[in-house]
């Protein structure tokens, strides 16, 4: 009896590049696809938002300097309408523009010129970040988390204040539910870093301090004096309810 053939393997993930630079765009293409991974290009802001809206990749691969609008201002716009991950290719190298793309709703930052393999570890992690997670055993007593001010369902993934739903992207709900599993506890820089955005973190810091920021803004009824997210300055953080 002739054996079927196997079927291909699905492919990793779609992948939105957001490109301008012709020969950035072929090499990040070739190499994609040889990855198997399923990739669409734009080349300025307004085609990456539609395509974003019709395509509905797993992550947007998006560079700063584009010729219609600044490539921050496309993370805000699309952080009004997804979650996906957004993983930032830029020239730029300061420390106040890597934080104000990640303060935008960016998940992490590649500076070019960049090595492709540390590029695919990292679109690797933030596609990680956006996959749903599957069932889970939980115990019944840790599933949800409630304080005064906000409540923190870890099986349903959601997270109400005031009785409304808090909208959170991939990753500030990765570093939440991080620290709700700990409470009271210490959560080190570097534990933080490898649990939400994978091994290879250790140093980016800022990271922590951006998306702190976010959770405080988002949970807490006075972000510059917080109650439930505590900053150990040069430890780490502690979740109190």
């Amino acid at each position: 009896m002739p054996q079927s053939a196997e079927r291909p393997a699905p492919a990793p993930g779609r992948v939105l590049v957001v490109e301008d630079e012709p020969q950035i765009v072929r090499a990040l293409v070739l190499n994609l696809r040889a990855r198997r991974y399923e990739v669409e290009t734009a080349a300025d802001g307004a085609s990456a938002l539609r395509a974003a809206a019709a395509r509905r990749p797993d992550v947007v691969l998006l560079d700063l300097g584009l010729p219609d609008m600044d490539g921050v201002e496309v993370i805000r716009l699309l952080r009004t309408r997804s979650r996906v991950p957004v993983l930032v290719l830029s020239a730029r190298q300061t420390s106040d523009e890597k934080v104000e793309a990640l303060d935008a709703g960016a998940d992490d930052y590649v500076t070019k010129p960049f090595g492709m393999d540390e590029l695919l570890a990292r679109l690797r992690a933030a596609i990680r970040r956006g996959e749903p997670a599957g069932p889970a055993a939980e115990d019944p007593e840790t599933v949800l988390i409630e304080t005064e001010g906000f409540t923190v369902d870890l099986a349903a993934k959601k997270v109400n204040r005031g009785g409304k739903d808090v909208r959170l992207t991939p990753t500030e709900w990765h570093l939440l539910e991080v620290l709700v599993r700990n409470p009271g506890r210490l959560v080190g820089q570097k534990q933080l870093l490898h649990e939400v955005w994978g091994p290879s973190y250790s140093t980016e810091t800022n990271y922590l301090r951006v998306y702190m920021a976010q959770l405080r803004r988002k949970l807490e009824t006075d972000p510059s004096h917080p109650r439930h997210f505590i900053t150990e300055p040069g430890m780490g953080y502690r979740f109190e309810r």
